[in-house]
C-alpha cells in the first residue's frame, strides 16, 4: 500500500509505511500515545457514510484532534481522490475539519506544495 501524490499529472509518492484506521475504535486512537512515526510513513482514515444522527449540512464534514499526539502531523482531507485541505498540525493542540471521505496523516513536511484540488490516490 502506498500513498501517491499528483498534481497536474505528476506523481509523488508520499508514503509506502500505510496503515489504515478502518475501526471507530482506530479511529479515535489515530496516533495518541506514540513518540514517533517513520519518514514513509501515512495513517489513512476512509469514512463510508456519515453518522445516521448527522445533518444534512454538516454530512462529511470530518475532524481531527491533536490530543494525546506528541509531534506535529501534516493532515490532508480528501473528497474523492481530491484535495480539500491541508494542515499542519502542532502537538496535544492541533484541530482540523473539513469536508471528506478520506483523511491521511503525515509526518510534518510531507505535505508542503499540496494545495486544494490536487489529487491524492491512496493504493492497494
Amino acid at each position: 500500500m502506498r500513498v501517491v501524490h499528483e498534481p497536474e499529472g505528476e506523481a509523488t509518492i508520499l508514503a509506502t509505511n500505510v496503515e489504515t484506521a478502518d475501526t471507530s475504535g482506530e479511529q479515535l486512537k489515530g496516533l495518541m500515545g506514540r513518540s514517533s512515526i517513520p519518514d514513509d510513513y501515512a495513517m489513512v482514515f476512509r469514512f463510508e457514510d456519515p453518522p445516521f444522527w448527522t445533518p444534512a449540512a454538516l454530512a462529511n464534514w470530518r475532524s481531527i484532534h491533536m490530543l494525546f499526539v506528541r509531534f506535529p502531523l501534516d493532515v490532508v482531507w480528501l473528497l474523492d481522490g481530491e484535495v480539500r485541505q491541508v494542515k499542519t498540525l502542532q502537538p496535544w493542540r492541533g484541530v482540523g475539519m473539513a469536508k471528506a471521505d478520506t483523511i491521511l496523516e503525515l509526518p510534518a513536511g510531507a505535505a508542503d506544495g499540496m494545495e486544494a484540488g490536487d489529487a491524492v490516490v491512496v493504493e492497494d
